[in-house]
């Protein structure tokens, strides 16, 4: 018997290039969120694939505890990249050890213990992480979890700051909520949540998990807004699909984050992959490029779909297509009559979060094949 845990889809995937993927009989299929956000320069990227070779054949491990070239490098390119005053970095291998990271270090920065996050949101799988993610299908039976946590209606400016205090730690935010049907905020939201966090000595912690690395339109969702946290997360796309997270904060953040570790923290070979991936990202000019080839699949999805569907939305390459029926089938039929890979946001958004090296002619083909399913 096969010793996996959870179900797995009927497609085999080998091996990957650029904006595609190709099953075991060599089938194409183009990959427009199927990796959750992790191939934002495309699969395979030659410079990131020769940075992670070369760094494999030179050293593939040591403790963080002893400097080495590759990490130290990537820890002066985030600091060097990081919206405003964000020039400490905290390496570590996934999003949700990037927000437990996150959250402990605003509650021993702070001496405080309540956070504040969002309906809908999702930040992780961990115990602390889940504890602020919404959704209680992710929580059950695993609790008890992290204690503390108040939740607050996603973009209502009134009831965040009504729910800031001096007994808040941080306020924990998504600038768009992926998992949670790819909902953006406003500016003006975002600056609420700032306002109010700094009136209170609160940590505002913003979970660029899934839109930084140039996925809204610029390189953090942050810079789009004006608005720079004290605590900001990123991982997913960081490595190129190798397992990397970081979490990027302040100075008075830094200097009281306690006692935190991992062994793995910003291993030589996941931080030649990063480093690679994020020259490639400002090299390429990925982030211009998706908010161009964005706006074209918004457009043309609303002009082609129409009343088919109740909303088009997102930034960038974070688009959701809101349907009338559930998702998953519509899913199925991009990835089975049209070989489109995607990722459902809740019961009934078609999530698409592509490469962000994809062109317009692959939107094309995306739209077609909504429509084709869908009209």
């Amino acid at each position: 018997m096969t010793g996996f845990v959870f179900s797995e889809k009927p497609i085999g995937i080998e091996r990957g290039e650029g904006v595609s993927l190709y099953d075991t009989d060599d089938r194409e299929y183009l990959d427009f969120g199927a990796s959750y956000a992790c191939a934002p320069v495309g699969h395979c990227h030659p410079d990131v694939v020769a940075a992670t070779t070369e760094q494999l054949e030179t050293l593939t491990y040591v403790q963080a505890s002893y400097p080495n070239a590759a990490r130290t490098a990537l820890y002066d390119t985030l600091a060097d990249v990081a919206p405003g005053d964000l020039d400490r970095v905290w390496l570590c291998n996934s999003g949700t050890e990037a927000n437990e990271a996150a959250l402990k270090f605003a509650r021993h920065a702070t001496g405080r213990s309540e956070i504040v996050a969002t309906m809908q949101g999702f930040h992780g799988r961990t115990m602390g992480s889940l504890a602020t993610t919404w959704k209680d299908e992710y929580k059950a039976g695993f609790g008890p979890l992290a204690g503390g946590v108040e939740f607050v209606p996603y973009g209502d400016g009134e009831a965040m700051r009504e729910a800031v205090d001096a007994e808040t730690a941080a306020v924990i935010v998504e600038p768009v909520q992926g998992e949670g049907g790819v909902n953006p905020a406003t500016t003006a939201y975002l600056e609420t949540v700032r306002e109010a966090t700094a009136e209170a000595g609160a940590a505002m912690i913003l979970d660029e998990i899934q839109t930084g690395l140039g996925r809204t339109g610029t390189l953090w969702a942050a810079d789009g807004h004006g608005v720079v946290p004290d605590v900001l997360t990123t991982a997913k796309g960081l490595g190129s699909g190798l397992p990397v997270g970081a979490t990027l904060v302040r100075e008075w953040i830094a200097a009281e984050a306690g006692d935190h570790g991992s062994t793995f923290s910003g291993g030589p070979v996941v931080s030649a992959a990063a480093g690679a991936t994020l020259d490639a990202i400002e090299r390429e000019g990925l982030p211009a490029h998706a908010a161009d080839v964005g706006d074209y699949l918004v457009s043309g999805l609303c002009e082609t779909l129409g009343d088919a569907v109740r909303e088009v939305r997102g930034e960038g390459l974070l688009v959701g297509v809101e349907v009338k029926r559930g998702a998953n089938p519509v899913l199925r039929d991009l990835a089975m009559e049209h070989r489109i890979l995607a990722l459902p946001a809740g019961r009934s958004v078609v999530r698409l979060l592509p490469p962000l090296t994809v062109e317009c002619e692959h939107a094309d083909r995306v739209i077609d094949a909504l429509e084709a399913i869908v009209v």
